[in-house]
C-alpha cells in the first residue's frame, strides 16, 4: 500500500511521502488556526509547512513540480502563509493595531522585493551562458571570469521566499505576547535581509563578471580547431537519460588514430559524460554549429539515429557513418533512416544480414564490419564459476515506446524469472541491473521493477540470517569492513578528482578549467577499477545485489556473474563476448522456434517462457560443464555477431576510420578540381543563409528545411 502511495504521489521514498502528506495536512491546519483563532496551533502548523516544503525541495522532489503545474507553486504557498497570519491577526482584534498594519507593509514590501530579486538572477544566469561547452579545449583566447558563489544563485528563490522567516516568527510572538516591538523587528529584519540579498547580486552585472559574448567565444573555438585540426570527430544528440550511448565509445575515440573530438548538441549531457582525454565542444544553437569551420574532420561517426543529426549530415566534406551504441535484433537496429550516412558499421556479419534481410534501402557495399571495441574489458569464462555459489545477472530491457510484450521480459516474466532463481534448489547469487529506461514509458514497468528490487532484497536480508552462511560471513567479516573502507575513500578522491577547478563553478567555469591532465586521467581509471574491485568484495559472493546507476558498469556485472538472463538487445550480444550460459526470454510468445529465427542472438541461448520454467536447463548448465550443451554454438554465434578475435576490434576500427578518411580526401580533392575557385564547403552556403533563421537550439523550421535540403551532399 505504501509503495502504491509513493507511486501515485510521485515520490521517491517513504520519507519524501511523509514529508508530503505533512504538507498537505499543515496548510489547512494553518487556515483552521487562523479562523479558530489559535495562535500556538498557527505556529506549529506554520512550522511543519515550512520543514516539508524545505525537505521536499532538499531531496529534488518531483512532487514540487507537481505543484507549480497546478498552480500551487513554492511563491503562492508562502503568500497563503503569510495571508493567513494577517487573518489570524483581525481574528485576534488586532486589525486596528499599529503591528498589524506593519505586517502589512512587511509583507507587500517583501514581495515587492522578488520581482527585482528574480530579475537580477536571471539576467545573471543568462549573462553566464556561452554559445558552447568545452572539455579538454584551450579557451585562453578570450577571458572567462569566475562565476558567483554558488550559495547566492543555486534555489536562489525559495532562499528570498525562506527571509520572510523573521517577520512570521515576530509578527506571532508579538500577537501572542503583546510585546508589539517583536513583531517590527522581524518585519524591519525581514526586508533589511531582502534588501541585502538582491544589492549583493548587482556586482555580478558588472561587464568583468560577465563571460564573453557569443561571437567571440565562437571565435575563439574556431581558432582552437584551426590549431587542433581534428580528423575524427563522435557526434551524439540525446535525452537526459541517454548519456551512456556516448559514455561507451570514449574509450574508443581515445584509442583511434589521429585527432579526435566530440561534438555534442545538449547543455545537461556534458556533465553525465565520463572522464575523457578527448576535446568535447557541445554546441546547443544549430547555427552556431552550422557556421562552425570543420574543413580537417574527414570521418564523424554517429551512436544514435536522431534529428539533430541533420545539421552534421549537411557537411560534404566529411564521411558519415552510423555506428550505433549496441548490436541487437531490435527494429531500432535496422532503421530505414540509416540509409543516409556514407556506411554503417556493424560488429559482425550478422548486422549485415539483419540489414539485408529487412530491405530498408542500406546497401551492402555500405556496411563495414569493425567489431565492438567496447567489448574489451569483457573476461572470457573459464567453464566453471568463480565462486562456490554461482552468479545469475538478471538484465532486463526497458519497455519501448510501442509497448510491444516482446520488448522487455520485465512485465510478463520478471518476477517469475526473479522468484525461480531465489528459490532454486542449487543456491545462486542473483544481481538484478535494470535498464536505465526502465519505467518512463510504462508505470507499470516501473511497478513490476520496485517489486522486483524488494524481492531481491528482502531475500539478501533473509540470506543474512541464515545459520548456512553464517561461517561465510564471519570469516569475511573483516575484508568487507577493509573494502568499505576502501569504497569510501576512493568515491571521496574521485569527487575531487572528477570535479575540476572550484567548488561551485558553473559550466562557462569548468569550461575555461577543464583540460585535459594525463596524471589526474591516469588516477581516476586507476581508482576507478580500485572502487569496483571494493564494491563486490564488500559484500559475500552469496549474496544477492541490486545495482542501479552508472556504477558499476554493465561490463563489471558481467565478468562477476556466470550466467545472465536477458532479453532482446545488444546486452545480450554483448554478454555472448564472454561465453558464458545464457537465457532470454520468449515474452511474445512467438515459440521457440520463431523466436530463434526471428532473433539471431538467441540461437546459443535457454528460450524462457513467461513462466520462466526453463531456468533450471541454465542453472544446470553453469553448475556442470556436461550439462552445457550449447557451448560450441555460443562460440559459433559469437565470431557471427561480433566478428573475429583477430585482428582485434580497435584495430579493425581504427582501419576502417582510416580507409574513410582516405576516401574522403579523394573526393574533396576531386570535388576541388571540378569547381575551381568555390570552396568545397560552400557548396550548400545558400542553405546556411536559410538555416540561420532558426532558433538558439537548432530546432526552427527554416533552420531544418535548410539542412534537409542538403542532406544528400553528403553522400
Amino acid at each position: 500500500m505504501i509503495s502504491t502511495a509513493i507511486r501515485l504521489a510521485r515520490v521517491g521514498s517513504r520519507s519524501e511521502l511523509a514529508a508530503a502528506v505533512l504538507m498537505g495536512l499543515g496548510y489547512p491546519c494553518v487556515m483552521i488556526a487562523a479562523l479558530i483563532p489559535n495562535i500556538w496551533m498557527f505556529a506549529a502548523a506554520a512550522a511543519v509547512t515550512y520543514a516539508a516544503d524545505w525537505y521536499l525541495h532538499q531531496r529534488g522532489s518531483y512532487l514540487v513540480n507537481r505543484l507549480n503545474k497546478v498552480r500551487a507553486g513554492l511563491p503562492i504557498r508562502f503568500l497563503l502563509r503569510q495571508l493567513l497570519l494577517i487573518l489570524l491577526l483581525a481574528r485576534e482584534n488586532l486589525a486596528d493595531q499599529p503591528l498589524f498594519y506593519a505586517a502589512v507593509a512587511c509583507f507587500l514590501l517583501f514581495y515587492g522585493l522578488q520581482a527585482p530579486h528574480g530579475a537580477l538572477t536571471t539576467l545573471i544566469r543568462l549573462r553566464r551562458v556561452m554559445p558552447v561547452v568545452t572539455r579538454n579545449v584551450d579557451l585562453n583566447a578570450v577571458r572567462i571570469p569566475d562565476a558567483p558563489p554558488r550559495a547566492m544563485l543555486r534555489r536562489s528563490g525559495e532562499k528570498m521566499l525562506h527571509l520572510d522567516l523573521p517577520a512570521m516568527a515576530g509578527v506571532i510572538i508579538a500577537a501572542a505576547s503583546g510585546r508589539d516591538i517583536i513583531g517590527y523587528v522581524g518585519a524591519a529584519v525581514t526586508i533589511g535581509l531582502g534588501l541585502l540579498y538582491t544589492v549583493a547580486l548587482v556586482p555580478y552585472l558588472r561587464r568583468s563578471r560577465r563571460v564573453p559574448s557569443a561571437p567571440a567565444v565562437l571565435k575563439a573555438v574556431q581558432k582552437w580547431l584551426g590549431e587542433y585540426q581534428p580528423t575524427v570527430a563522435l557526434y551524439f544528440s540525446g535525452s537526459e537519460d541517454s548519456a551512456y550511448q556516448v559514455n561507451m565509445w570514449l574509450e574508443t575515440m581515445e584509442q583511434i588514430e589521429g585527432r579526435p573530438v566530440i561534438i555534442m548538441r545538449e547543455r545537461g549531457l556534458v556533465a553525465k559524460l565520463n572522464e575523457t582525454s578527448v576535446p568535447v565542444l557541445c554546441i546547443p544553437g544549430g547555427q552556431h554549429l552550422m557556421a562552425m569551420k570543420l574543413d580537417s574532420v574527414r570521418v564523424t561517426l554517429y551512436p544514435a539515429n536522431v534529428g539533430k543529426n541533420i545539421h552534421m549530415l549537411r557537411v560534404p566534406t566529411m564521411k558519415h557513418v552510423f555506428i550505433g551504441h549496441g548490436d541487437s535484433d531490435k527494429l531500432a537496429s535496422v532503421n530505414p533512416f540509416s540509409k543516409v550516412y556514407d556506411e554503417v558499421w556493424t560488429a559482425g556479419r550478422a548486422g549485415r544480414d539483419r540489414y539485408a534481410l529487412a530491405d530498408v534501402g542500406v546497401r551492402d557495399d555500405d556496411i563495414v564490419e569493425v567489431g565492438r571495441p567496447q567489448l574489451a574489458p569483457i573476461k572470457t569464462w573459464t567453464g566453471t564459476p568463480k565462486n562456490p555459489v554461482p552468479t545469475v545477472l538478471y538484465a532486463p530491457t526497458w519497455e519501448g515506446w510501442d509497448n510491444n510484450p516482446g520488448n522487455t521480459s520485465l512485465l510478463l516474466a520478471g518476477e517469475n524469472i526473479v522468484r525461480r532463481l531465489l528459490e532454486a534448489e542449487r543456491p545462486v547469487r542473483v544481481i538484478y541491473k535494470p535498464h536505465p529506461f526502465t519505467g518512463i514509458r510504462n508505470k507499470k514497468a516501473l511497478a513490476v521493477h520496485e517489486r522486483i528490487t524488494a524481492m531481491v532484497q528482502q531475500a539478501a536480508a533473509e540470506r543474512a540470517d541464515d545459520p548456512r552462511w553464517a561461517e561465510q560471513a564471519a570469516a569475511a567479516q573483516s575484508d568487507q569492513a577493509a573494502a568499505r573502507a576502501e569504497l569510501t575513500r576512493a568515491e571521496a578522491r574521485l569527487a575531487e578528482l572528477t570535479k575540476p577547478g572550484r567548488a561551485g563553478g558553473d559550466e562557462a567555469e569548468e569550461s575555461r578549467v577543464s583540460l585535459a591532465d594525463p596524471v589526474r586521467l591516469a588516477e581516476i581509471k586507476r581508482l576507478r577499477a580500485e572502487w569496483n574491485d571494493a564494491y563486490w568484495r564488500s559484500s559475500g559472493w552469496w549474496e544477492h545485489r541490486v545495482v542501479t546507476g552508472s556504477e558499476p558498469k554493465l561490463y563489471d556485472c558481467f565478468n562477476e556473474s556466470d550466467a545472465m538472463v536477458s532479453d532482446i538487445s545488444s546486452v545480450v550480444s554483448d554478454f555472448i563476448a564472454s561465453g558464458k550460459p545464457y537465457a532470454v526470454t520468449d515474452s511474445a510468445e512467438l515459440g521457440v522456434d520463431e523466436f530463434k529465427r526471428q532473433n539471431t542472438a538467441v540461437r546459443a541461448a535457454v528460450i524462457l517462457s513467461n513462466s520462466a520454467e526453463e531456468l533450471d536447463r541454465l542453472l544446470a548448465a553453469v553448475a556442470d560443464p556436461v550439462a552445457d550443451t550449447l557451448a560450441d554454438a555460443r562460440a559459433e554465434l559469437k565470431k557471427y555477431l561480433l566478428g573475429p578475435d583477430e585482428p582485434t576490434s580497435i584495430e579493425q576500427f581504427d582501419t576502417a576510420v582510416r580507409a574513410l578518411a582516405a576516401e574522403a580526401e579523394v573526393r574533396n580533392a576531386g570535388v576541388e578540381q571540378r569547381i575551381g575557385e568555390q570552396a568545397i564547403g560552400e557548396l550548400d552556403r545558400e542553405s546556411d543563409a536559410g538555416g540561420a533563421g532558426g532558433d538558439t537550439e537548432g530546432n526552427g523550421a527554416k533552420e531544418a528545411d535548410g539542412a534537409e535540403a542538403t542532406v544528400t551532399a553528403a553522400r
